[in-house]
Formats: C-alpha cells, sequence, structure tokens
C-alpha cells in the first residue's frame, strides 16, 4: 500500500458503493519544484493508466516555481511514447489546487511553504532530477505511477 493515499483511496471506494450518485471523479496534483519535468511525465503517464484502469479522475500538473516552458526533452519523450503532454506551460501551485486535491504528489519539492492541501499529501522524494538522469527518473516515474493506479483501484473496488 502507498502510505499516504489510502485515506483518498478509502474516500473513492466509499463513493463507488453509493449507486444513488454519480461517482465523483479523484483530483490528483502532481508538483515539482519546476513543472516543467517530473510532473508532466508523471500526469501523462497516471492519466493513462487511470483512463484505461477505469478511474474516474481530474489530474492536474503544477510547480512551486515554474520554468518557462515544458521540458523539450520531455515533451518528446511522452510525444514518441504516445503520450499527450499534458500541459501547454508550466504553471505556479495555487492555494486552490491544494484546497480541492483529493491526492497532492509532490515530486522532489518541499511542500512545507505551501498551503495545506485539503486531501493526502503523499511525497516522492526518491525520484532523480532528469537532468541528471532521465532514463532513472522516468523508470521511478512509471513505477510510483503504476503503484499509485493500483492502490486506488483495488480501493474502489472494496
Amino acid at each position: 500500500m502507498i502510505v499516504g493515499v489510502a485515506a483518498a483511496a478509502a474516500g473513492l471506494a466509499a463513493q463507488k458503493r453509493d449507486d444513488s450518485a454519480p461517482l465523483e471523479p479523484l483530483t490528483v496534483l502532481f508538483m515539482c519544484p519546476h513543472g516543467a519535468a517530473k510532473s508532466v511525465l508523471a500526469s501523462a503517464y497516471f492519466k493513462r493508466a487511470a483512463r484505461e484502469r477505469g478511474l474516474n479522475v481530474r489530474v492536474e500538473s503544477a510547480g512551486t516555481d515554474p520554468d518557462p516552458e515544458v521540458s523539450l526533452r520531455v515533451a518528446d519523450h511522452l510525444k514518441k511514447g504516445g503520450f499527450d503532454v499534458p500541459v501547454a506551460k508550466p504553471r505556479r501551485v495555487r492555494e486552490t489546487d491544494m484546497a480541492v486535491a483529493d491526492v497532492v504528489i509532490s515530486i522532489g519539492c518541499d511542500p512545507k511553504s505551501m498551503p495545506t492541501p485539503r486531501g493526502t499529501l503523499v511525497r516522492w522524494d526518491d525520484v532523480p532530477a532528469p537532468s541528471e538522469d532521465f532514463a532513472a527518473a522516468d523508470a521511478r516515474i512509471r513505477e510510483r505511477v503504476t503503484q499509485l493506479v493500483d492502490e486506488l483501484v483495488r480501493k474502489q473496488r472494496q
């Protein structure tokens, strides 16, 4: 189980059991320092995996100190892999992002300076910088995304 995601996933499962109302989408925010690489990769991979597994989610991507553009290497990598680039331009994490997100995935940034999220905060501090080791960063993000989706699917089915 991914520590910290269980509460949000339990909420998703509770929503699923209530057949009288449509399932509200679970909002997942991926944030990294520059909003140009790690959060972009994670949100692209998560969107596809969540859709393939039937999860009803809304996915956002942002940075604590955003770069002016998405990393060209990241954009090219995603396009070559058949993924959509989920953001046209990195943007700053907003207070409203933190207020509405059910799950906030912090990838290598310090969320202490951010407003307290309404939902569950999960830190992925073990993802290397793509600028230093792109293959390792990409592999770790894919692994983490797979774990997250698996956990949410398990909780949804309970």
